[in-house]
This record gives structure tokens, C-alpha cells and sequence, in this order.
């Protein structure tokens, strides 16, 4: 396989010894890419695998966002090895690391951790270039305000792909511009955090000393509510992440209302991804203006 002989190659450059990969076996979670845990003469590493041509730069733009995450060095990532090309196939090597099981106080730890992470601020919303959500293209032109980069630069490419494709209505385009029209008023006015930008219950795991540890991003300065909404997207994290977090970084009050607001971005990813019974949840977020 052609991905095998550019992870050999990155390796030997990387490591400055020749690799050769001895074994690889599959790990299951991953829709877009193909996911491997490979053993090699230089160790083990994983491996994510997708096509180049569908996907283009998306695992140079995720190398670059757990790079920002690392540089905070607040909370445990994956390291980057490297990322390439060969022949149609795309790949990104990270270390490997050994899910446990979880430590005491797990969840209050994460939520400090995320706390002192969102203390890291840029001068604008946004992001110095563009990334993805997911599969989809997530456009990170910087902003002087928070309604301004949300409307434009999250709901707005979204609105337009879902109406373009028939999954909503022009109903739902009326809804979404009364909700514009109450923006600038909904979230309190703070600095631009560095945030995970998709931190979900399948976006982070256990490390191997039972610390959280976040993956798959889709980093930018934003509003640091927008990590929080996600987090209770599919379910919700344990409820001392949520107290260990307003404890270490307190939220403004009505925080917990405003979540729904923010989540209205990935739910409208969800809507162009599958469709389905998204568009209900989005209408009745938006039934209320």
C-alpha cells in the first residue's frame, strides 16, 4: 500500500535511522480516515490514512492545530511526527498512546485543564488559516467580534451549503436571520481563547498515566463557550468537569442557556453531513426568536 512506503520514509527521516513498518492492525471510531496502530523497527506509532485528493491539506492543518494546543501546554496531546503524501493517499503519524483507565478526579482535572487552555487569547477571532470540521472546510477569517465571526465564518458557510442542497428551507433562513439580528447581545464580551473547536465525547481519550488527553481538533480562537456547548452535544461529560471549569475560569451568568446558541454551528455541520432529524434540533434552538 502506497501509504506504507510514505510512513517508512517519513520515519527514517524523522528518526534518523531507516524504518520499516513490521505489522499494522486497524482501530475502529474514525468515519473520515482510516485509522492504524503500526508497529515498525523504530516503534510504535498511529496512523491516520484518508485520500489526498478528497481532503486536501486536512492533515497538515490538524498538525498544526495540536501544535497550538501543545505550545499551551495545559493539557495532554498527541505529538506529531509527521504527515505526507504518497501516490493518492494522505497520512498523519503521531505517537501512539495507550488508552487506561481513568484517574480519580479524572473529570475535575479536565475541566482545569480546559479552563487554563481558554486562558490563552489571540487579538482575533479566527485563525491565520482556514482548517476543517469533521470532513467539511471550516473557514477561520479573523474578526474584531465574536457575532461577527459566528455569523460569517461558522453559520453562515453552513446555512448556505444546507439550503443549497435542499436539507432546509427558506423558513429555517428566516429563523437564523432573527437570531443574527439578536447576536451582538447573546455572549458576554471576552478575549478570543484558543479552543479544541470540536471537543465532543469522541474527541478526547485516556492517556496511559489516566489523564485526559484531546484529539481530533478543529482549533481557533473563539468564544471558549463554544468548547463547553460541544461538550454536552451527544450526551454531556460528567457533571465536575462542568464545576471544576466554572471554578478555575467562572462563566458569565446564563452560560448554560447560551450553550444551545453555540451548538446551533455543529448541529448545522451534522445537517450537511447527515441530515436527518439535525434540522429539528436546529429549528427549535431558533424557535425561541
Amino acid at each position: 500500500m502506497s501509504w506504507k512506503t510514505g510512513v517508512e520514509k517519513l520515519l527514517t527521516q524523522k528518526l534518523n535511522k531507516e524504518v520499516q513498518i513490521l505489522s499494522d492492525h486497524p482501530l475502529g471510531g474514525g468515519s473520515i480516515n482510516d485509522a492504524r496502530v503500526v508497529q515498525t523497527s523504530g516503534g510504535s506509532f498511529f496512523v491516520k490514512i484518508n485520500s489526498a485528493s478528497r481532503y486536501p491539506g486536512m492533515f497538515e492543518k490538524e498538525a498544526k492545530g495540536l501544535a497550538l494546543l501543545s505550545k499551551a501546554n495545559v493539557i495532554a496531546v498527541p505529538r506529531v511526527i509527521g504527515y505526507g503524501e504518497e501516490t493518492k493517499d494522505a497520512f498523519l503519524v503521531l505517537n501512539y498512546i495507550q488508552s487506561a483507565t481513568r484517574v480519580a478526579g479524572f473529570w475535575t482535572r479536565f475541566g482545569e485543564a480546559l479552563a487554563a487552555l481558554h486562558r490563552n487569547t489571540g487579538n482575533y477571532f479566527g485563525l491565520d488559516h482556514d482548517n476543517y470540521i469533521g470532513s467539511l472546510p471550516q473557514r477561520n477569517k479573523q474578526h474584531d467580534s465574536w457575532s461577527g465571526f459566528f455569523r460569517d465564518e461558522r453559520l453562515e458557510p453552513m446555512v448556505a451549503m444546507a439550503f443549497n442542497s435542499g436539507r432546509i428551507d427558506q423558513s429555517m433562513i428566516q429563523r437564523f436571520e432573527k437570531f443574527y439580528s439578536r447576536l451582538d447581545n447573546l455572549f458576554p464580551h471576552e478575549p478570543p481563547a484558543l479552543i479544541h473547536g470540536d471537543l465532543w465525547g469522541g474527541n478526547f481519550m485516556v492517556g496511559e498515566s489516566g489523564e485526559p488527553v484531546i484529539i481530533d481538533p478543529a482549533v481557533y480562537y473563539g468564544h471558549r463557550e463554544m468548547d463547553l456547548g460541544m461538550s454536552q452535544l451527544f450526551g454531556g461529560f460528567d457533571q465536575p468537569f462542568y464545576e471544576s471549569y466554572n471554578s478555575a475560569y467562572p462563566l458569565e451568568p446564563g452560560w448554560q442557556e447560551r450553550l444551545s446558541f453555540c451548538n446551533l454551528y455543529p448541529l448545522m455541520v451534522h445537517v450537511n453531513l447527515f441530515g436527518g432529524g439535525y434540522a429539528g434540533s436546529v429549528k427549535s434552538i431558533l424557535r425561541r426568536f
